[in-house]
């Protein structure tokens, strides 16, 4: 696992991502993402965590979302955000703003849930193509619980291969608690036709002893 993240972020010695935390969508595009994680432990049944993914263009500096997870019934959340621009510094990259509002819950009981995230971009250019990096900071409010603070990092190559590498790294944490991290080296196909992208890939996170294997459907429209 190690030698694998290390040679993607060695191969980005940045082109618009599909998953574009910084970047608004052109009105009237949309973008999904569907994924499942699949977990094997020792001695215990495969556990699955799902996800999905949305975003559309609403106008030209709004970007209307719904980011959704459920871990097989246990817990999960969804919310709907929104997305605004902040400010474009050139080669600098981009900084956009989101507000986001839901619920989560774990089995039957369900609360309200906030989020507020300030995410910034850059698209660049390296000796294997095009890529971009991404990083968000979020405050997340869970009514029944403490305020999450959370770092993601995303960095991928988007040129004109048949594929690409992606790696993206999630962390949260609350005080008096651990921090929780995971990382999800992964490799993108690009269909040869049509707007699908496909992601292949493992996930190792701090709550597993195992890695997961992760699929993935990208689809713009």
């Amino acid at each position: 696992m190690a030698r694998l993240i290390a040679f993607l972020c060695a191969s980005l010695v940045f082109s618009t991502p599909a998953v574009a935390g910084a970047w608004l969508r052109e009105k009237g595009a949309s973008f999904t993402s569907l994924a499942l994680t699949a977990f094997s432990e020792p001695g215990k049944d495969i556990r699955f965590k799902s996800s999905l993914y949305g975003e559309w263009g609403m106008r030209p500096n709004l970007t209307l979302g719904l980011d959704a997870e459920e871990h097989q019934d246990l817990y999960g959340h969804a919310v709907v955000f929104a997305r605004l621009p902040v400010a474009e510094f050139s080669n600098g990259g981009r900084l956009a703003a989101e507000l986001g509002v839901g619920a989560h819950h774990r089995e039957t009981r369900a609360w309200a849930m906030y989020k507020a995230t300030l995410s910034w971009g850059k698209g660049f250019q390296a000796r294997y193509g095009s890529g971009w990096m991404a990083a968000d900071a979020a405050l997340e409010y869970r009514s029944h619980d403490a305020l999450i603070r959370k770092l993601d990092l995303t960095v991928g190559l988007s040129s004109h291969r048949r594929v690409n590498p992606l790696l993206q790294i999630e962390t949260s944490y609350v005080p008096g608690r651990p921090l929780y991290w995971s990382a999800r080296p992964s490799a993108m196909f690009r269909s040869d036709s049509g707007p699908n992208t496909w992601i292949i890939g493992v996930e190792r996170n701090a709550a597993q002893d195992r890695p997961g294997l992760r699929f993935a459907l990208w689809r713009e429209f």
